[in-house]
């Protein structure tokens, strides 16, 4: 497993893969992890991205219309996996993509690939029968989104089913930078720490190195989505890579 969190608060970078093509993708990946990136989440783009804002939405729509596929993300995922054997890898993908193939075919290859878990943003922990066995069938870690919203007995069943770390949700709502965080980050890491001694990250609308040094402060981690993808949409594609490189180290910074 190769999920872990040796800095506080530890990071996990999430792209859409596909965007601006493949090739890219990979190269931003490995240029995030060399510059202090724990885990890259690689997200599955596609056609209806409920969860997420406008700028994963538009990143999704650029990946789709070039015909980015699953079997492309778990392409790239090898060789992601290859170049950085030590860094935490997790695919990233809405429900439909996975059923399209076929979970169990799905679960194989992700393992195959190299992946060390899988996060399927709209998979609720009470159906999660099939999902979980083929995860512990290949050896791959479920991560589970964590609600503001949700119920103790909830947060509950997403402790005890979740593996590698558990993705605190910070506000209800979809993904997005903001300006600042809300209170309800690290009521939600409080909640989830009388279930799990896994690691804990903080995600939706964590945006700079302000963000990053607050959730240091009570999670074990910061999910950063959003303003990576923006930062690639805005930027010369053949920039991208030390773009993103720069940013992930002045979050460390």
């Amino acid at each position: 497993m190769a999920i872990k969190f040796e800095k506080k608060p530890g990071l996990v970078i999430y792209l859409t893969a596909g965007d601006p093509d493949l090739a890219t993708t990979r190269d931003i990946a490995l240029a995030a992890i060399d510059n202090g990136a724990d885990v890259i989440e690689l997200g599955v783009p596609f056609s209806d991205p409920l969860a997420d804002g406008p700028v994963i939405q538009r990143a999704s729509e650029r990946a789709v219309a070039k015909g980015t596929r699953l079997t492309d993300v778990l392409g790239i995922a090898k060789e992601i996996r290859a170049a950085r054997p030590e860094a935490g890898l997790i695919l990233f993908s809405y429900l439909n993509p996975v059923i399209r193939l076929g979970m169990k075919e799905f679960a194989a290859k992700a393992a195959e690939a190299g992946a060390d878990g899988v996060l399927l943003t709209d998979m609720i922990v009470e159906e999660a029968g099939e999902y979980l066995a083929e995860m512990k069938a290949n050896s791959l870690a479920p991560v589970f989104l964590a609600a503001p919203t949700s119920p103790d007995v909830r947060l509950k069943a997403i402790a005890e089913n979740s593996k590698g770390f558990v993705y605190a949700i910070s506000r209800v709502g979809i993904t997005g930078t903001q300006s600042s965080l809300t209170s309800d980050a690290s009521e939600i890491v409080t909640r989830l720490k009388k279930f799990t001694t896994l690691p804990i990250a903080v995600g939706f609308g964590v945006s700079n190195a302000e963000h990053v040094k607050a959730v240091g402060e009570f999670a074990d981690a910061a999910v950063i989505g959003s303003a990576i993808v923006q930062l690639i949409e805005k930027t010369d594609a053949k920039e991208a890579a030390a773009a993103v490189g720069r940013f992930v180290a002045g979050l460390r910074a």
